[in-house]
């Protein structure tokens, strides 16, 4: 979880603490972390990620990396949604530099505002780089309705980012993402978030209906800012809220462990090879993602890299390799905690971590990715 600096960290685990308190509340009711978010915005941390000349830190992205992994082991949904947001705020950070977002990205940082997003549609699915509604734009305002099959945290957001056709005749690949406020939105939920995992997401399905200034569009096309910053920040967000998961596994495995150690003083407990192994697991999950990270940081200004086929195939199994190993980890590690790991009402529960933990492969399916992937490597050139 190293990379950001010890301020960030320091604000961080004090989120996280609170968070902690009521992630278990918040898992049961299937509620939106309030208290977090209350967290979040104390210790300043939704703008961080935006420039310096504009109010916020200029935080990288490997120092929200590593705020969303100590996020996640303390409350996983906690964790994904300040993944999401920041993945919104990166869009605009890096394609949206006109006076209006950079008006809006100071706003963001004084008001500590929220963000969601709204890709996936009704009829498409999670196909982001599709779409069926259209912007209308007269004059100097654009009108837009979006059956959007899922707005995680719809109801509880400030703004949303929302993906449409660039206009009514552009074919469905033909997008642009458009910033629609508070004030610009109507939201009419259109179903209920009872789920195995990520409980507090509260990923709705909602129409969505808004009508804002134009310059709220981001003047560059959805496909490169998909794929130059909204798909690798999601891979490399959402991976190291998934090692997050697998972080606090492994130590309430650790702790199992070390309380069957003090019980038989100079002898090492069956569980501690299986310990091991899980350790090196865990190591190479980091691993994984400081790799990606480094790759994606090597190429984050030079578009034709970003656009290229084995960078998309690389992003892709990150997204599958974190996705895959978060779920083995946390078996493993309930494994060691046995009768207590597999209780609800014990410290060193993990029905919370393992039910979240599959959620991984699902947020854009892991069937798809290595369907794209098998596709892109009849074409793609070693580089």
């Amino acid at each position: 979880m190293s990379g950001a600096t010890s301020d960030l960290l320091d604000r961080a685990r004090r989120a996280a603490q609170q968070a902690a308190l009521h992630a278990a509340d918040v898992d049961h009711h299937a509620r939106f972390p309030a208290e977090s978010l209350d967290a979040l915005r104390r210790e300043r941390l939704l703008g961080v990620h935006v420039s310096v000349p504009l109010g916020g830190e200029g935080a990288s992205l490997k120092d929200l990396s590593a705020i969303c992994g100590v996020l996640a082991q303390s409350c996983a949904t906690t964790g994904m949604i300040y993944a999401m947001h920041q993945i919104q705020v990166g869009c605009m950070v890096r394609h949206a530099h006109t006076p209006a977002f950079d008006a809006y990205l100071t706003e963001l940082v004084e008001r500590q505002r929220l963000i969601a997003s709204a890709t996936s549609e009704a009829g498409i699915g999670g196909d982001t780089r599709r779409s069926g509604c259209a912007v209308e734009v007269d004059g100097a305002r654009f009108r837009l309705e979006k059956n959007a099959s899922v707005i995680s945290y719809g109801a509880q957001t400030d703004d949303i980012l929302v993906t449409a056709r660039r206009h009514p005749e552009a074919v469905p690949s033909d997008q642009v993402l458009a910033l629609v406020k508070d004030a610009d939105v109507k939201l009419e939920a259109t179903g209920g978030w009872d789920t195995l995992g990520m409980r507090g997401t509260c990923s709705l399905g909602f129409k969505l209906r808004a009508e804002a200034p134009r310059d709220q569009i981001l003047p560059e096309p959805f496909a490169d800012i998909s794929a130059q910053t909204m798909v690798p920040y999601s891979h490399i967000l959402w991976a190291s809220v998934w090692l997050g998961i697998a972080t606090d596994a492994v130590r309430r495995a650790r702790m199992t462990v070390r309380n069957e150690a003090r019980k038989k003083p100079g002898t090492i407990p069956p569980s501690a090879s299986r310990l091991a192994e899980l350790t090196l697991q865990l190591h190479l999950m980091r691993a994984a993602l400081r790799d990606g990270i480094e790759e994606y940081e090597r190429r984050m200004d030079d578009p034709d890299a970003l656009a290229s086929l084995s960078f998309a195939v690389r992003m892709n199994n990150l997204k599958l390799a974190a996705s895959e190993a978060v779920v083995a980890i946390t078996s493993r590690a309930l494994l060691i905690a046995g009768i207590a790991g597999y209780r609800n009402d014990s410290e060193l529960s993990l029905g919370r971590h393992l039910r979240d933990a599959h959620s991984a492969s699902i947020m854009i399916s892991n069937d798809r990715l290595y369907a794209t992937n098998a596709t892109l490597l009849l074409a793609v050139r070693e580089d």
